[in-house]
């Protein structure tokens, strides 16, 4: 802010032509003049859908054809977050009618709850290089916009041809392009359009009038109301704009996967581990930061990686939970409970040195667990009697010996004579066939007593899960003919 009867600070008082009005073909931004790290900028809030129409990626500036300043693009990622924004367009309409003094729309709120309610949503500043001026943008039309007596701040003219060229933030454009194709095909169609698909719906019925005007309303506010951060960059060469692209996207510290999960309150499962699981069922006030190394100050909690990695499994049959649909999370949630609720009654879990008194306390064999939970409650090969092995599995899991000195767990380490020794013998028809593949899934330490499973997890929970589905006296997943013979007698 500077008062109007000051002179502009040095480095703007060489812009040509500050004062100087538009021509014919011109548009005007209202912009903030900003000296990032010395370099002058202008700092703007565009309507989302203007910058759209006035920006352009920044990749085809170098001769041979290669990108001059981006990264291939990922529609995987785009399409990611073209949902966050399509839920964000949702979310804003839904203040625009509050702010407004617009009565509540049931039809937006059901499409809100439908795509997941988050308790914030916000989009990082884009970062674009402005090519038609000349460094620094010396030779930009502008003038002071005043309020009080001070610079409030400057009004530029732009040509039609001065065109955003997107430096950092080509995904996110992208995702803007499919959310207006989809909000396109959904008003000239009055149908929900197969690709891209942005919202969980039936894309062979007529959506109706109520619904479709809701969306209309999320189109409209990206038109003035959902503003967009732009930092604009003036007059880069191709070596400034891949030097920018460099130092915004790898002098970046990526954050911690437990501590984005723990963060994170838009993914249901997430949800989930949060409101229900960590306080109702766990009753663990936090969370630990890493994983314990000296099982004697174990303190029986676990990191939110783990805990999101097991319910990945319990609800989606995933290894991860991204893309978990709310509506489906919501159905699975008293079971996913039951579930944790059978665990937790196993001795020893959850208590301060936990890892020391059952192996249950691994995560790798909870993943077990819910693997064989979700197998039994929605897997595509459930039997005709899956009900009630699953409330066999959820009833009697506490008694299965999950001992450190349980020989089971060291199936693979015994010999022939030792499996008979130990009873074992009747666990290879449960196990998988032994066809060459590494089976080390742990080691038991003679010294301390304790079995530790390998980090292997994807290996190594479903061999778990065979030697849980044995002991409890449940089918084996194994239909190998040596199963038949047996079950007839031969």
């Amino acid at each position: 802010m500077h008062p109007s009867n000051e002179n502009l600070p040095t480095p703007i008082t060489s812009m040509e032509n500050l004062f100087g009005g538009p021509d014919n073909s011109s548009r005007s931004e209202k912009v903030f003049v900003g000296h990032n790290l010395g370099n002058r900028t202008f700092l703007a809030l565009i309507p989302m859908k203007d910058f759209y129409s006035m920006s352009k990626v920044a990749n085809e500036r170098q001769e041979d054809g290669t990108p001059a300043s981006q990264r291939p693009l990922d529609e995987a990622h785009a399409a990611k977050l073209a949902k966050y924004v399509l839920k964000g367009l949702v979310t804003a309409a839904i203040e625009y009618r509050s702010n407004f003094g617009k009565a509540a729309s049931s039809e937006l709120e059901a499409i809100q709850a439908q795509m997941g309610e988050q308790v914030y949503l916000s989009m990082q500043p884009l970062v674009v290089n402005l090519r038609t001026c000349t460094p620094g943008g010396k030779d930009i039309q502008g003038k002071r916009m005043e309020q009080d007596g001070e610079t409030a701040c400057y009004k530029i003219f732009l040509n039609q041809r001065d065109l955003f060229y997107v430096v950092d933030g080509q995904h996110r454009r992208y995702a803007m392009e499919m959310v207006f194709e989809f909000l396109t095909e959904l008003r000239l169609n009055r149908k929900y359009p197969k690709k891209p698909k942005l919202f969980d719906a039936d894309f062979k019925e007529v959506v109706p009038s109520a619904i479709l005007a809701a969306w209309d309303e999320c189109d409209e506010v990206a038109r003035a109301f959902c503003r967009v951060a732009v930092e604009i960059h003036l007059g880069l060469g191709v070596k400034q704009e891949q030097q920018l692209f460099h130092d915004l996207n790898n002098l970046s510290k990526k954050v911690a996967t437990s501590l984005a999960l723990r963060f994170d309150s838009a993914n249901p499962v997430n949800r989930f581990i949060q409101t229900e699981l960590l306080r109702d069922i766990l009753q663990w006030d936090d969370v630990v930061d890493g994983d314990v190394a000296d099982w004697h100050t174990d303190t029986g909690k676990w990191t939110f990686k783990d805990l999101a990695a097991v319910n990945a499994l319990l609800f989606l049959n995933k290894t991860n939970i991204a893309n978990a649909a709310p509506a489906d999370v919501e159905a699975r949630k008293p079971l996913a409970a039951r579930a944790w609720e059978s665990i937790c009654m196993v001795p020893g879990f959850g208590e301060p040195g936990a890892k020391t008194k059952t192996v249950m306390a691994q995560p790798v064999v909870v993943k077990a667990v819910a693997k064989l939970v979700f197998d039994l409650a929605f897997g595509r090969r459930r039997s005709p009697s899956a009900d009630g092995e699953l409330e066999l599995l959820l009833t009697k899991l506490s008694s299965v010996n999950f001992s450190h000195d349980n020989p089971c767990w060291r199936y693979y380490e015994m010999t022939d004579e030792g499996r008979i020794e130990h009873n074992l013998a009747g666990l290879k028809r449960f196990l998988p066939a032994d066809d060459g593949s590494n089976r080390d899934i742990g080691r038991f330490d003679p010294a301390t007593g304790w079995m530790r499973f390998g980090s292997k997890h994807n290996d190594i929970f479903p061999i778990i899960g065979d030697m849980l589905r044995w002991q409890l006296g449940l089918p084996s997943r194994h239909n190998r003919d040596e199963d038949l013979n047996e079950s007839l007698g031969l």
